[in-house]
This record gives structure tokens, sequence and C-alpha cells, in this order.
């Protein structure tokens, strides 16, 4: 008997976040009473003093402001298998690893039933809006996702990146199919032993179910982008496996192979169209409407170090609308997107009061404060004192204080956010950066958004030759007096010296920190350098990060490479085609 089709109901949805937005100072303290009354038997919480307080402002009195490394003894008791309660009431029986791409190593984070729950509630409420504007019918996703291994701890928890968490929870399925986003890809691909395989298939799946696509989804613009340029590599091997009805044998996954022998029928008609789409297109813009004609949009994180890749997204999906999808980190989530129709450079996340109790401390604009992190206490006094949800202030740029449901109490998250707006009562937000994502070198300060710009600016150049820039990181190098900025870049084809030369003068004047133009004037800092990789060095990056147990689907490239992550600097390093240094001070 087919069971019957339950849809989420997105009115009621919007009617409850609606509710809660309006009243989001109270819900925000009902929030913290929450989390406080189901922790504080919690050793950590016990020692703070509240003796069963609830509310702000004993809260802020008794518990310090924190970082992860703070958090790690703890962290570390919990996955080695501590049974008593230390940071939550209720046992930890998961550990979320984050990407690892900002500090060189993963973090361990941890991860429960209510983490999973505001998620869920995050990905309804943003979808409830997403589906006013762009309507899907029943159909399928094409999604890249990708679960990478989940190992145990010491102490026998299950650890995992935060995304192989959700999507290895059973609630993540149903809740894709409330939403009319079931996967077309069985879960043999997506938790397949290795990326490639599952990539291949997640492609040929897509082929196969063509026209009932109705939404390209990948957590980052990366995924997507990458699934795309290795489409163009495949495409023949794929119309093969459609027109023979046998899977390619660079598939080895018995598992993935017998899951792929139900889907894969003999269709050479398929195969025709599909080497007929492909054969016509020209420099492979338009691909994905071409390939799937009833596709409505593609979603995926797009904003911060993903800004990078929409350019060669937008050339991927011609005139098809691209979403942002909604903000968190491996910690815990903050906000939705619910203007899907602001392109991803103005998304704006609106924080949902329920989910999280949240502080933010005002940026101020004295550089001394970003030197590094060796800050000692007596100096972090100065900081402003942190402000509540409905207390900033529009058009300031903050660092955002998270206090969740899984254990983390005024934790640090290292974000900067910009306050765009209000909606009703509840603060929308723009990402910015990470806050200790800083090219610096003495009284400068270039965030990553900063090296965005300046990459674009001289991609200027490689543009006019039909190239682009494959992919880009930075490093502060501090071995030559003075000191200066590395920018590495791959580009997709030859260019000569000439064009580099000039590349290299743009980036440099390119930033335009008064910090680093007036260190560059009397050289303070010294000349900025272009580095030139060969083809195929972020790929090597990818894999180093796959090797260390990560996710494809929670790949950042890391932008600018500092001393602690020395083996992706090595790898960078090692394959320097050419470099040049700037004349343009």
């Amino acid at each position: 008997m087919l069971e019957k089709m339950e849809i989420l109901d997105v009115e009621k949805v919007i009617e409850e976040f609606e509710a809660m937005t309006k009243d989001a100072e109270n819900v925000q303290r009902e929030t913290l009473k929450k989390i406080l009354e189901e922790n504080g038997c919690a050793e950590y919480l016990q020692n703070l003093g509240l003796n069963g307080r609830t509310d702000p402002e004993s809260f802020k009195a008794c518990v310090p402001l924190v970082t992860h490394k703070d958090l790690e003894p703890y962290i570390q008791r919990i996955a080695d298998g501590a049974s008593s309660p230390i940071l939550t009431g209720k046992p930890i029986t998961t550990i979320s690893l984050s990407s690892g791409t900002t500090q060189g190593k993963p973090k361990y984070v941890p991860f429960n039933d209510e983490l999973m729950e505001t998620t869920l509630q995050i990905y309804r409420t943003s979808y409830a809006f997403r589906n006013r504007e762009f309507p899907i019918e029943n159909g399928k996703a094409l999604q890249f996702i990708y679960s990478s291994k989940q190992s145990k701890t010491k102490g026998g928890l299950f650890a995992g990146t935060a995304t192989t968490n959700v999507f290895r929870n059973s609630q993540f399925k149903n809740a894709m199919r409330v939403m009319q986003s079931q996967c077309c890809s069985p879960d043999e691909v997506i938790f397949g032993p290795d990326f490639h395989q599952s990539l291949y298939c997640h492609l040929l799946c897509g082929l196969i179910f063509r026209e009932e696509i109705q939404l390209v989804f990948s957590t980052f613009a990366h995924s997507i982008v990458h699934a795309f340029r290795t489409f163009e590599q495949v495409w023949e091997e794929l119309c093969a496996d459609i027109r023979e009805g046998v899977l390619t044998s660079r598939i080895p996954s018995p598992s993935v192979r017998s899951a792929m022998a139900k889907l894969l029928k003999p269709n050479p008609e398929l195969a025709d169209l599909i080497h007929k789409k492909c054969s016509g297109l020209s420099n492979w813009y338009g691909l994905i409407p071409e390939l799937f004609p009833n596709v409505k949009y593609i979603y995926g994180i797009m904003t911060g170090s993903m800004e990078p890749y929409l350019q060669k997204l937008r050339h991927y999906a011609r005139d098809l609308p691209l979403l942002s999808a909604d903000y968190g980190a491996s910690e815990g989530w903050i906000g939705a997107n619910i203007n899907p129709k602001l392109p991803p450079e103005l998304a704006t996340y609106v924080v949902l009061p329920n989910i999280g109790y949240f502080e933010f401390i005002l940026l101020k604009e004295n550089v001394e404060e970003h030197v590094h992190e060796k800050v000692n206490s007596s100096f972090l006094s100065m900081e402003p004192k942190p402000v509540g949800l409905t207390e900033v202030k529009v058009g300031e740029e903050y660092e955002v204080i998270v206090t969740s449901f899984a254990g983390l109490y005024r934790y640090r998250l290292g974000d900067v956010v910009k306050v765009m707006g209000f909606h009703n009562s509840t603060p929308e937000l723009k990402f910015v950066c990470r806050r200790n994502l800083m090219l610096t070198v003495n009284i400068d300060k270039n965030t990553e958004k900063d090296l965005q710009l300046a990459v674009e600016e001289a991609a200027k150049f490689i543009a006019e030759e039909k190239l682009e820039v494959v992919d880009f990181s930075s490093h502060v190098d501090l071995s030559t007096d003075p000191g200066h900025y590395v920018i590495f870049w791959e580009i997709n084809g030859e260019v000569n010296d000439e064009v580099l030369k000039e590349c290299c003068n743009c980036l440099d004047r390119s930033f335009v920190d008064a910090g680093y133009v007036s260190s560059r004037k009397v050289n303070a800092i010294g000349p900025l350098e272009l580095r030139l990789l060969r083809r195929g060095t972020f790929q090597k990056i990818l894999d180093h990060y796959l090797e260390l147990g990560a996710a494809v689907s929670q790949f950042k490239t890391p932008r600018c490479v500092g001393p602690t992550n020395n083996k992706v600097l090595q790898i960078l390093c090692d394959n320097v085609a050419k470099s040049y240094f700037s004349t343009a001070f």
C-alpha cells in the first residue's frame, strides 16, 4: 500500500515563524531558560555558580566568553567516554568534526538530538519561504551530497563531519520527503566508499531522471561547480553507460554497482539526446538547464568563501536562479534565508530566536585588536560588552556569540556579520568574514573578502584571453624582510608573462586597506608575489582533506594559509610553476 504523501504545510511554518520573530526578546529569554534548565546539572555550568538561575543578567555575570580552545579539554573528555554530565545534562552521543580548513585540523564539536531538531527547523523555514517564490512539484533533487565515514572516538562516540551526522540521521530522509526534495541517487551512492565514485554516480542518476529533477543542491557552491567541471571530463563515458545500460569499470564498489544496476537500463535514445545537447553547447554555457529542463533553481551556501565560484556557477546555470542556503557552522545554526529572490551577493539571514541564545560584540575599528590571537585578558576586557539579539544596530558589524542546546555557552563563533535590517524584531545578518582569516604583516588588515575582490579585479586581465582562475589561496610570507603577501593562482590554460605581471601589479593595487597602502609606500610590507600553480594543485589539497576524513560537501578551499596549516602550504609551494613580484609601488 502506498503511504499517503505527507507534505509540509508551508503557510503554517511561515505563520509560526512570523509570530516568533515578532516577540524575539521574550523568545530569547525563554530559550536561554530552557537551555540552562536542561543542562544545569552539567559540570561546566555547576562550577560557574549560577545556582539554578536562568535569567540573562545572571548568565552573563557568571559565564565567561570562550573560544573553542577553552572548551577543548571538556569536549575531549566527552569524546574519551566520560559518563558524567560535563557540558550537557543528557549524554552526547555524536561528535561533529569541523571542516578543518580554517585552522588546518578539524575541531571536535558536540552534536545531539536538539541540534538535529534546530537543523530541521532551519531547513523547514527557508524551504517554506523558498517554495512560496519557486514552488516545486513532487519531483526529485539532484543532490551532490557525500557522507564521509563516521569514525569512533576513544570513548566509542560516533564522529563525523556535521553534514555526515545530519545525512545519516534517520529524520533527515523523512524531512527531505516532506519537503519534496528527495535525492535522485540511492543511499549506496551518498554513503559510497569514495567521493569520486559517488560523484560519477550522482551525475549518472541525474541524467537517468533528468525530466524529474526540480532542483540542484549541494551544501556548498564549490561542490556544484566541481561536479559540473567533472561532468565536462566524463560526459562521453556517462553517455556510453546509458547507451549500454552497464556501469563503467571505474566504479569498483560492489554496493554502488548493485544499487546502480537497478536504475541503469540500455537507453540509446537518452544517450543520443545528451550527446547532442552537450555537443551543441558553447564552452558549456547553460549546461544545467540543457541537461535538466525542469529545474527551478540551484541551491547551496553561496556566501563568504563560496562567492568566488558564483561566476562559474552562473555560466553553467544561464538564467536559472541561484539561491543561497542558510547560515550556520559546525557548532550550530544561526539564521535562515527568507528572501530567496535576492542574489547570493546580497543574501541575508534572519536569526531564529528559539534555536539558541545569541549575543553580539561590536567590532571596534582599532587595528591592534586584530593582531593575532595572542591577546591577554586585560586587553580583552577593553572589548565592548556583548549586546543581545534585539539590541544590535543596523549598519554595524559584530562578532557572533552563541549559546546552544549542545553544550556551548557564550561561545565565540569567530564569524563577523553585518546587521542589514530587522525582520519584525529579529535582525537580518549578512556574513562578512571569518574573524581570524586575516592577511596581516603589521598594521594592515585584509579579510577574505578583500582578497576575493582583489582576485576578481586582477582576473579580468586573463578573462580577455578567455581564461579563468580555477581557484586561489594566499599566505603571509614573513621569512622575507619585510614580510609580504603571496597569492596562489591556478589557471585553466597558458598565459604569457606580460599579462601575469599585469595581474600581479593589479592584485597589489587592489588591496585598498589604508594600513596596507601606507606600509607598501614606505616598504614596511614588501612587493606582493603572485605564484602560478600547476594544474590540479587544488585537487591535491581537496584529496589531502579527504584523507583526513573530511567530507567533500563540507570542503572549503583555505583562502589564507597560516603557519599552522603547514601541509597545505607545502602542497602549494611544491606545485609552483612560476612566480612574479609586483612593481606597483
